[in-house]
């Protein structure tokens, strides 16, 4: 089966003993068996030259566990020198061949298609991904051919949850019988990264050492490798155990721990109040635009009710006018809806620029009311005006128009009473025209200060829920800044209490570093 068609997954992995192949305990134990020297090899004895004393072996079991593990797989016997790589074809991939080329013994990933003797196959798959009906199929047939399987997991560092992940393949694993493979976590990305910046404890997490150790365990030939390759890995051990050691004795005479403490001390200490300072001033910053914001929608709100009022009152009559009142109060109600969801969104809007919960949500007034209905408006002067004035006009009217009249002496006495009935007529119409105006005037001026009314009670509610939110906010800052200041301060008591001990412990480290160093120059 070509590596291409291996569907890609993703997902995390350690060994059985619940580690993470990356992590140094796990990784000690990759290759050991009952042998305390970890040798199968029944031709191995003290007189090999390849073969350390115990306490080298307790050194390089200590600093560097996958150093270990390697030299324990070197005197294994495998059957090949080979393995059939069943990988998916992507960058990943291709970085972890490039990763494990750097070790040695060097270990041949061949194709499955080429021609050779295979010691075991390696099954690679993303570090996400749950396995699938096909990658079993591949399992089923090379345990049916007798071939030794390896699985693991590439890119556990991109997934949080790599464990559950693992977990959740081994059980459908054991769900088919499968119980003596595990799936070791490797990432090619921190094995790169830990070459670049020198770290050896990054390397051994990344898991790609472990997966090195146990390949070389499944291919190696025991004393078929050859002393000469036996003595090289040694070597390599040796100086890479030595290389750490040194490192960690820098470490300790420079003080890089101590400064990294104190450096994370003053950052906490700086940040002692918890943040209270910068919160509440984000509290109250975050009411004032709230405050400015909902003034101005308010105000926008009620100038246009009070537009639309004026151009609904120009085209009522007397009897839409006397209904008018209760039209108002329909219309404060819809204005008091939009001005609460406006509120209610400010607020939650207010919460999240803060970082805060939300407020609890408040129970809305009811509708402000336009007050009393406007009273009955009183007849003046200008009314009887306007009733003379109507009259004036309307005799005058009357007159021009029977004036052809009184051209005929007989018919001059009868529009006497024709000019009279126009007169009263014109005088009529222009007292209840006027009269409709002077009621049309009258609501108007009602209106205005009906809607000024209702605006300062709606502006007094709003000011009353913007009190409300700066007090609620302004409680959750001081608990969530009283919960971090205490968590600062356990911190800082924790670093003080670190710092002591690294110093109490730095002579004894250094003591124990010039022992192990001194043991591994007795070689």
């Amino acid at each position: 089966m070509p590596a291409s068609e291996v569907p890609s997954g993703q997902w995390q992995a350690g060994d059985q003993r619940g580690g993470a192949i990356g992590d140094p305990s796990a990784a000690a134990e990759v290759g050991r068996d009952d042998d305390p020297r970890g040798s199968s090899d029944p031709e191995s004895t003290d007189d090999d030259p390849n073969v350390l004393p115990p306490a080298v072996n307790a050194v390089i079991d200590r600093w560097n566990p996958q150093g270990a593990a390697l030299l324990r797989a070197m005197t294994g016997a495998g059957r090949g020198s080979s393995v059939d790589f069943y990988a998916p074809d992507d960058a990943n991939t291709t970085l972890l061949r490039t990763e494990l080329a750097r070790f040695e013994p060097h270990i041949d990933l061949a194709d499955p298609a080429s021609v050779h003797e295979p010691a075991a196959a390696l099954i690679l798959f993303d570090a996400g991904s749950v396995l699938g009906a096909d990658m079993f199929a591949l399992i089923d047939r090379l345990r049916a051919a007798g071939q030794p399987i390896l699985l693991a997991m590439n890119g556990f560092h991109a997934y949080h949850d790599w464990r559950a992940t693992r977990g959740r393949n081994l059980e459908l694993l054991a769900a088919r019988g499968i119980t003596d493979l595990d799936i070791v976590a490797v990432s090619a990305r921190m094995s790169a990264a830990a070459r670049a910046g020198d770290d050896s404890a990054l390397l051994d997490r990344s898991g790609v050492a472990g997966l090195h150790a146990v390949l070389a365990a499944a291919t190696a030939r025991g004393p078929a490798d050859g002393a000469q390759r036996r003595a090289a890995v040694r070597t390599r051990v040796l100086a890479d155990t030595r290389a750490r050691i040194d490192e960690q004795v820098t470490a300790l005479r420079s003080g890089t721990d101590t400064a990294r403490i104190r450096e994370e001390r003053i950052g906490l200490v700086a940040e002692r109040d918890g943040g209270r300072q910068t919160g509440l001033a984000a509290v109250r910053s975050q009411v004032q635009l709230a405050r400015v914001d909902l003034t101005t929608e308010l105000g926008a709100m009620v100038r246009a009710l009070h537009t639309r009022s004026r151009a609904e009152l120009d085209r009522c009559d007397r009897a839409d006018l006397r209904a008018y009142p209760q039209r108002l109060q329909q219309a404060a109600g819809e204005l008091s809806a939009s001005v609460d969801a406006a509120i209610d969104e400010r607020v939650i809007e207010a919460a999240r620029r803060i970082g805060t919960a939300a407020p609890t949500p408040r129970r809305h007034d009811p509708a402000p009311r336009v007050g009393p209905d406007p009273g009955k408006r009183h007849r003046g002067v200008e009314d009887h005006l306007m009733i003379a004035l109507g009259a004036s006009a309307g005799v005058g009217l009357g007159r021009l128009i029977v004036a052809p009249l009184s051209l005929v002496p007989t018919l001059d006495v009868a529009s006497v009473p024709v000019t009279l009935l126009l007169g009263a007529g014109a005088a009529a119409w222009v007292v209840h025209a006027r009269g409709q105006l002077a009621e049309r005037n009258h609501m108007s001026q009602w209106v205005s200060e009906a809607l000024v009314n209702i605006k300062a009670q709606l502006e007094q509610r709003v000011a009353a829920v913007l009190v409300d939110m700066e007090a609620e906010l302004a409680e959750h800052v001081m608990r969530e800044s009283t919960a971090r200041a205490i968590a600062v301060d356990r911190r800082v008591t924790e670093l003080d209490a670190l710092a002591r001990r690294l110093v109490a412990e730095r002579p004894a480290q250094l003591t124990a570093c010039e022992r192990d160093i001194a043991t591994l120059d007795l070689l």
